[in-house]
């Protein structure tokens, strides 16, 4: 079923406010409080809504106020049923040192039709549009993965680029990557815009390689959705996590999350810069107001559009 367009701009509104709080805290060095700022505001525009919107991925758990947490129930409660995945700041390393590629974003879809992803990491690859079906497999390793790429998109090895997350922990995927001749181009944090970075028309990477967080690949799934990209993602989970994700209805703790998986039918996708990024401009404060843009999309509608709204302060 597809979600009423009116919807959209509703939730549009929902990451332009967090942006612009948060945007308050731009090179203030305090990450805690730029979020904080962004919370608010999100959390009170969703609760205008008519809907029953459920956080299914969210900042924490119910006992971590002011966070909005997985489960927590928003907007009026009289409407359509919701699946709604927040983070209200991605960044806020980027937005405390005021670096690029800060943003407010959510994604909504159908009840059931979101996957609920604990906060935890999971291994990521995505790759863009035009691609065979469920042509890459995390456990095929990065060479195979790598080459059947190159093939499909007819290209030579060395021709494509490859987003990596800049972590101890990926040493085995770049000494690949690099064996093969990959140009890898390295991010500090903010693996949604990292995701995303393998679409559009003229795509920055070839291919996203890492081990980013769960709900961020839930995120940028829905994303991915709307443009026919893929991603596939396993959640890594120590004892303790098993034990929170179980609460989450996860059974099977080695499942390969596919993109159909994550996303299950239409979904609104709205992501708010707060500093300049790949996605939308930062906010801009222009004295008496606020200018502030957004990357918006809508999967049945085929939407797919950049929004500027002014916002007096």
């Amino acid at each position: 079923m597809s979600i009423d367009t009116k919807f959209l701009n509703l939730f549009i509104k929902a990451t332009e406010n967090a942006a612009i709080g948060a945007s308050k805290f731009i090179g203030k060095k305090n990450k805690i409080a730029a979020d904080k700022s962004a919370v608010d505001p999100m959390r009170r525009e969703l609760n205008k809504i008519n809907m029953e919107g459920t956080i299914v991925i969210g900042e924490g758990e119910m006992d971590e106020a002011p966070m909005l947490y997985i489960g927590e129930k928003l907007g009026t409660l009289n409407g359509p049923k919701f699946d709604i995945a927040v983070d209200p700041l991605e960044g806020t390393k980027f937005t405390a040192n005021n670096q690029p590629n800060a943003f407010s974003v959510l994604a909504v879809a159908n009840k059931g039709e979101l996957l609920s992803a604990p906060d935890t990491y999971m291994e990521k690859i995505a790759i863009g549009t035009n691609l065979p079906k469920d042509l890459l497999d995390i456990d095929f390793g990065v060479e195979k993965n790598i080459k059947l790429l190159a093939d499909a998109k007819s290209k030579k090895v060395s021709e494509l680029n490859a987003c990596v997350l800049n972590r101890p922990r990926h040493e085995e995927i770049i000494k690949t990557l690099n064996e093969l001749n990959v140009k890898i181009n390295y991010i500090t944090d903010g693996d949604i815009a990292g995701v995303l970075s393998v679409i559009g028309e003229n795509p920055k990477n070839d291919i996203y390689y890492s081990t980013g967080g769960g709900p961020e690949g839930v995120l940028a799934a829905a994303a991915l959705s709307c443009y026919g990209g893929q991603i596939q993602g396993r959640l890594v989970l120590n004892d303790e996590e098993k034990i929170r994700a179980k609460k989450l209805g996860i059974k099977d703790f080695k499942k390969k999350y596919n993109i159909d998986d994550m996303v299950k039918g239409d979904v609104i996708f709205c992501a708010t810069g707060v500093t300049n990024g790949d996605l939308a401009k930062g906010v801009k404060d222009l004295g008496n107001e606020f200018e502030v843009s957004t990357f918006a999309l809508h999967k049945s509608k085929k939407i797919n559009k950049i929004v500027t709204n002014i916002y007096n302060k």
